[in-house]
Protein backbone atom coordinates (compact mmCIF):
# COMPACT_ATOMS: atom_id res chain seq x y z
CA UNK A 1 0.00 0.00 0.00
CA UNK A 2 0.99 3.58 -0.33
CA UNK A 3 2.16 5.50 2.73
CA UNK A 4 0.00 7.31 5.23
CA UNK A 5 -3.70 7.82 4.56
CA UNK A 6 -4.95 11.33 3.92
CA UNK A 7 -7.95 10.55 6.14
CA UNK A 8 -7.59 10.71 9.93
CA UNK A 9 -8.11 7.47 11.85
CA UNK A 10 -11.16 8.86 13.67
CA UNK A 11 -12.78 9.81 10.37
CA UNK A 12 -12.23 6.28 9.06
CA UNK A 13 -13.72 4.71 12.23
CA UNK A 14 -16.74 7.01 12.02
CA UNK A 15 -17.19 6.27 8.32
CA UNK A 16 -17.09 2.52 8.98
CA UNK A 17 -19.61 2.87 11.80
CA UNK A 18 -21.90 4.91 9.54
CA UNK A 19 -21.59 2.41 6.68
CA UNK A 20 -22.41 -0.49 9.01
CA UNK A 21 -25.37 1.19 10.68
CA UNK A 22 -26.89 2.79 7.58
CA UNK A 23 -29.45 1.07 5.41
CA UNK A 24 -28.22 3.13 2.46
CA UNK A 25 -25.93 1.47 -0.08
CA UNK A 26 -22.24 1.73 0.67
CA UNK A 27 -21.71 3.66 -2.56
CA UNK A 28 -24.18 6.34 -1.41
CA UNK A 29 -22.61 6.63 2.05
CA UNK A 30 -19.19 6.99 0.44
CA UNK A 31 -20.48 9.71 -1.90
CA UNK A 32 -22.00 11.63 1.03
CA UNK A 33 -18.70 11.45 2.90
CA UNK A 34 -16.67 12.46 -0.16
CA UNK A 35 -14.74 9.17 -0.18
CA UNK A 36 -14.27 6.71 -3.01
CA UNK A 37 -16.65 3.79 -2.50
CA UNK A 38 -13.81 1.26 -2.86
CA UNK A 39 -11.86 3.09 -0.17
CA UNK A 40 -14.82 2.88 2.19
CA UNK A 41 -15.34 -0.78 1.27
CA UNK A 42 -11.69 -1.48 2.15
CA UNK A 43 -12.05 0.31 5.50
CA UNK A 44 -15.15 -1.74 6.34
CA UNK A 45 -13.42 -4.99 5.30
CA UNK A 46 -10.33 -4.12 7.35
CA UNK A 47 -12.47 -3.32 10.39
CA UNK A 48 -14.33 -6.62 10.03
CA UNK A 49 -11.06 -8.54 9.82
CA UNK A 50 -9.66 -6.71 12.84
CA UNK A 51 -12.81 -7.50 14.78
CA UNK A 52 -12.65 -11.18 13.80
CA UNK A 53 -8.98 -11.49 14.83
CA UNK A 54 -8.14 -8.68 17.31
CA UNK A 55 -4.45 -9.60 17.46
CA UNK A 56 -1.96 -12.09 16.16
CA UNK A 57 -2.80 -14.41 19.03
CA UNK A 58 -6.51 -14.01 18.44
CA UNK A 59 -6.92 -12.27 21.81
CA UNK A 60 -7.45 -8.54 22.34
CA UNK A 61 -5.41 -6.50 24.80
CA UNK A 62 -8.38 -6.34 27.20
CA UNK A 63 -8.78 -10.11 27.01
CA UNK A 64 -5.06 -10.62 27.67
CA UNK A 65 -5.31 -8.38 30.75
CA UNK A 66 -8.37 -10.26 31.97
CA UNK A 67 -6.57 -13.56 31.39
CA UNK A 68 -3.60 -12.39 33.49
CA UNK A 69 -5.95 -11.32 36.30
CA UNK A 70 -7.86 -14.60 36.16
CA UNK A 71 -4.66 -16.66 36.24
CA UNK A 72 -3.51 -14.70 39.29
CA UNK A 73 -6.89 -15.29 40.98
CA UNK A 74 -6.74 -19.03 40.19
CA UNK A 75 -3.28 -19.23 41.78
CA UNK A 76 -4.61 -17.49 44.91
CA UNK A 77 -7.61 -19.83 45.11
CA UNK A 78 -5.42 -22.91 44.68
CA UNK A 79 -3.20 -21.70 47.53
CA UNK A 80 -6.25 -21.12 49.74
CA UNK A 81 -7.61 -24.56 48.85
CA UNK A 82 -4.29 -26.17 49.73
CA UNK A 83 -4.22 -24.37 53.10
CA UNK A 84 -7.80 -25.44 53.85
CA UNK A 85 -7.07 -29.03 52.86
CA UNK A 86 -4.09 -29.12 55.26
CA UNK A 87 -6.16 -27.51 58.02
CA UNK A 88 -8.96 -30.03 57.52
CA UNK A 89 -6.48 -32.91 57.69
CA UNK A 90 -4.92 -31.44 60.85
CA UNK A 91 -8.29 -31.02 62.61
CA UNK A 92 -9.49 -34.44 61.50
CA UNK A 93 -6.36 -35.93 63.04
CA UNK A 94 -6.84 -33.92 66.25
CA UNK A 95 -10.49 -35.01 66.54
CA UNK A 96 -9.46 -38.63 66.12
CA UNK A 97 -7.27 -38.60 69.24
Amino acid sequence: MSGKSKYPEQFRRDAVALARSSERPLRQVARELGVNHETLRNWVRTAEQAQAAPSAGGVSADERQELRELRKRVAELELEKDILRKAAAYFAKEMGR
